[in-house]
């Protein structure tokens, strides 16, 4: 009878055993040079909510897998990303053993990203650098080559603004309400102190925003995310700067619930790429982060990073032959030292104060308080009763010469070139082809009781800028999340001009030298004919108050073969100029405030990704969606008057995109189409246009309002691993990007009442400038398992157009016409007004690295030589609208070269660089 018993406990013992064995997969994560275990490395079922952190033994374990084939997906900050097939088999736990992760030599790319756009060298105070520094958050393989390939040749993915994007830091937006842009150069030399980062794609959801159609890009200080040590590097390189230094440590969480991060770097250089184009950037970060208990922390983070930059002047096809495309006119020679006259600094302070609530495993809440505060600041020459002291200035080069006409008593034009004149012109030009700082100096000395005739001054933007905001995040269900958050920005803008050198005189007249009547040529009729020294405001000074209140919700659901989402936005701003002085030329439209204006916008956004098998995707996203003007959009000559733009509106976008995805261990890749529509955008500039009132030429504002963009195409990504060293990798990006309806264009000088023009400019059917529409790369990597590695990739990109002249596209450029002299020929109008298309070209790009275990320490070695062929080419440029109709068109074209040619701007010929830095 006991036998019995036994026999059937043992056996009923052997089938619950059996019953209660479940399939699953367990294994260990380690560092692959050190075989240390990893903690906390993000370990998930591909297609499934499964997902969990390795323990401090770096071990996972996953049970109630479904019987089949599966994919584990293993990462983590600064690693390569493992992909692991299984086979899951019924009532059997696999061990897939020890997996090694490498360490991502794309982390390493990220960590010497150095990108500039010709936007970021303009005169205003706005402008940033690329979308490069955008995607550097990126993984994805296309997108990576658009970041470290295509940058170099101020490529835009799908040829969209970064005023479009959305960079956070700590969920605080960078974005600014003056013109939508971040200022990357706020956290500028600080890559390690900002490299935690996530990056989302387009339109596609992020956990913190509803966002924009150019990405995401979220940046996390939170000191506790980083991975504790020391890093130390130096890098040398002869593009922007020539050295940069840079330390970090992370002391990780200690058993007191504290936490900090400190960060310093320095990036300097005496020559630029470009002649005469110094550079001196310091930056300094602080984070420290208190773990009140398991449900609070507080972090509190602290950027300074302080950036002086001398800029490269664009320059005419005539003044490029006469010297080089590396020539710079804004600098010459002080005392035997470079001084360039054209130097943007920023210094731009940020202080964040976060607190994290976690209200149990499925529900957090982050909120943050930001203050931002500081100067931009652009300076370039001003000069009163002397000549122009730029030495490219028109009347300094032969085609001034060459493009000559006189008028006899019948007011009847002849070609008269002076062909003698302009070969002493261009002797004189090739003698002293750089600003002349003794001559300034000496012209000021002979004239030192009337005050000086040339100073330095910069166009100043101080901003002050407070931002609260809280981001909650809530699984409502197994296969639902929510995300919502609100935010409050309120930014107070002074502008103004800050005289910084007097150049040896003692004094300078606050007086506008075109002013004629009376009263015109004040600054400021409260305080006539004032004189100003070194650190005095003057010429314009206003304030813009800017607010913005923004909140969004989405909802994300994930099922066995589709994921979708939905997303809603709702923003309110406002804008108000406050004018500081009463200008001369608008006494009564320039002192005190302007009209509030409120602009009221939503957003609508929802996308779903189909999922094949457990490898292959159908991923769409849409958004339909309304956005505020930036305020420099909204007060046309916010420097001197309180006008509001005419039919000011807000922008309407549309953006569709569709993807299939394919994710396996060896074959990675994404092919999207992709269409994107702006409407109501609006774009001001200021320039002097010749013969533009009543044969008198003025210096005038430009508005286009209403204008339509679309932007259409396709990109492709693929990644291949041969084998465990070899990978290649190929792209392709072919976009349409068009001007699609003719918007309205005003004219305004001045001192002149009336519009000069108002009305049509025929833009339809051009081409969007400053990028190339087409780029396509094929790249091979090898990696050594010994830790060196080395790549190649070869990039080809065209269909880059210059950027058109509205004014020359009215009927005010035929109408103003002489005539008489020069009659209307449509097709050499129309060979003037063809958008000029630049030559496609090819970039030979080769990387490489090498590591090395010392002691616990990680020595490496990184570096690159990008345009190995030193190929010249144009990255962007202009027409130049001081022609401003078809005869004086007709007389510029008359000559060899143009007197009012195209200005361009180039990129980089051959360039280096090479990192060397320790981990420990």
């Amino acid at each position: 009878m006991k036998k019995i018993i036994f026999s059937t406990l043992f056996v009923l013992q052997i089938v619950f055993a059996i019953a209660q064995t479940t399939s699953g997969v367990t294994g260990k994560v380690v560092d692959s040079k050190t075989q240390k275990p990893m903690q906390s490395v993000i370990v998930s079922v591909q297609n499934t909510n499964l997902m969990q952190l390795s323990d401090s033994n770096g071990k996972f374990s996953f049970d109630k897998l479904d019987v089949g084939s599966q994919i584990i997906r293993i990462r983590t900050n600064s690693y390569k990303e493992q992909l692991l097939q299984i086979e899951i088999k019924p009532n059997e736990l696999l061990d897939i053993g020890t997996v090694n992760l490498e360490e991502d030599i794309t982390t390493e790319q990220q960590l010497t990203l150095i990108t500039i756009t010709d936007n970021d060298l303009s005169d205003d105070n706005s402008g940033s650098e690329s979308t490069a520094g955008l995607l550097q958050a990126s993984r994805d393989v296309f997108l990576q080559a658009a970041a470290y390939n295509f940058g170099q040749a101020r490529f835009s993915v799908r040829g969209i603004d970064n005023e479009y994007s959305n960079i956070l830091i700590n969920g605080i937006s960078m974005n600014r309400l003056s013109d939508g842009r971040p200022q990357y150069s706020n956290w500028g030399g600080l890559n390690d102190a900002t490299r935690n980062q996530e990056f989302t794609n387009a339109s596609a959801p992020s956990d913190y925003t509803f966002g924009g159609i150019a990405g995401t890009q979220y940046i996390s200080t939170r000191a506790s995310v980083y991975r504790p040590g020391t890093r130390i590097s130096f890098l040398s390189t002869n593009t922007n700067y020539n050295f940069r230094a840079m330390a970090t440590h992370a002391s990780g969480m200690d058993k007191n619930g504290w936490a900090y991060v400190i960060s310093g770097g320095r990036r300097w250089a005496q020559d630029g790429y470009f002649d005469g184009t110094d550079y001196a950037a310091n930056s300094l970060f602080a984070s420290i982060e208190k773990k009140i208990n398991d449900h609070h922390s507080l972090n509190f983070t602290s950027i300074y990073a302080q950036n002086r930059r001398g800029k490269n002047s664009p320059n005419t096809q005539e003044v490029t032959d006469l010297k080089n495309f590396k020539y710079n006119s804004y600098w010459g020679y002080q005392e035997g030292e470079k001084r360039n006259s054209r130097v943007k600094d920023v210094e731009e302070p940020i202080f964040t104060l976060s607190h994290y609530w976690k209200f149990n495993s499925k529900t957090r809440l982050h909120t943050n308080l930001s203050y931002q505060f500081g100067e931009i600041g652009n300076s370039r020459i001003d000069f009163q009763k002397a000549d122009n002291p730029d030495p490219n200035y028109y009347k300094k080069l032969p085609s001034y010469y060459t493009t000559l006409y006189s008028y006899d008593r019948n007011n009847v034009a002849t070609y008269t070139p002076d062909y003698a004149a302009a070969e002493e012109t261009k002797a004189n030009f090739l003698a002293q082809p750089q600003m002349d700082w003794t001559s300034m100096y000496r012209i000021n000395n002979d004239n030192i009781s009337n005050g000086s005739r040339y100073v330095l001054y910069e166009d100043r933007t101080d901003d002050k800028t407070m931002v609260a905001n809280t981001i909650l995040s809530s699984q409502l269900a197994d296969n639902i999340v929510m995300n919502a958050g609100a935010s409050f920005t309120k930014t107070t803008s002074s502008n103004f001009k800050n005289l910084i050198d007097l150049l040896g005189g003692t004094y300078y007249n606050d007086i506008n030298t075109f002013g004629t009547l009376p009263g015109e040529e004040q600054s400021d009729l409260n305080n006539p004919n004032r004189t100003v020294g070194v650190g005095d405001k003057y010429g314009y000074n206003y304030t813009i108050d800017a607010t913005r209140l923004e909140a969004f919700t989405q909802f994300k659901f994930t099922y066995d073969k589709i994921d979708f989402y939905l997303g809603q936005s709702f923003s309110k701003s406002s804008y108000q100029r406050e004018g500081l002085y009463k200008n001369g030329y608008y006494p009564d439209n320039s002192f005190g405030k302007s009209t509030k204006m409120d602009f009221d916008n939503f957003g609508f956004k929802g996308g779903a990704t189909y999922k094949i098998t457990g490898q292959h995707y159908f991923d769409v996203n849409a958004v339909y969606m309304t956005k505020a003007p930036n305020h420099k959009d909204v007060f046309p000559n916010a420097r001197l008057n309180n006008d509001i733009t005419d039919n000011i509106k807000n922008e309407t976008i549309n953006s569709v995109d569709a993807s299939y995805i394919i994710r396996m261990p060896k074959l990675k890749a994404r092919f999207t189409a992709y269409f994107n529509e702006t409407e109501n955008t609006t774009d001001i500039s200021f320039y002097y246009a010749d013969n533009i009132s009543v044969g008198n030429g003025e210096f005038v504002s430009e508005v286009v309002s209403g204008q339509n963009k679309r932007n259409k195409g396709i990109e492709a990504g693929i990644e291949y691993q041969f084998t465990s060293t070899l990978k290649a990798t190929a792209i392709a990006a072919y976009g349409d990007y068009t001007y699609t309806n003719n918007p309205n264009l005003v004219i305004h000088a001045d001192g002149v009442t009336e519009d000069i023009f108002n009305g049509p400019t025929n833009m339809q059917g051009y081409k969007l400038p400053g990028m190339p529409q087409q780029a396509y790369s094929a790249g091979l990597e090898y990696r050594d398992p010994k830790f060196w590695w080395i790549g190649a990739n070869v990039n080809y990109l065209s269909n880059n157009y210059l950027d058109v002249a509205p004014l020359l596209r009215t009927s005010k450029y035929i109408t103003d016409s002489d005539e008489a002299n020069f009659p209307y020929d449509a097709a050499l109008s129309a060979s003037y007004l063809a958008q000029e298309k630049f030559n496609a070209f090819t970039l030979v790009n080769l990387v490489g690295g090498k590591t090395w275990r010392i002691q616990e320490k990680t020595l490496g070695l990184f570096a690159n030589v990008n345009n190995v062929f030193d190929i010249q080419y144009k990255t962007g440029g202009f027409e130049q609208a001081r022609n401003a109709s078809y005869s004086e068109l007709y007389k510029d074209h008359s000559g060899p070269t143009r007197s009012f040619g195209p200005k361009y701007f180039y990129g980089y010929g051959r360039t280096f660089m090479v990192n060397i830095y320790l981990n420990f």
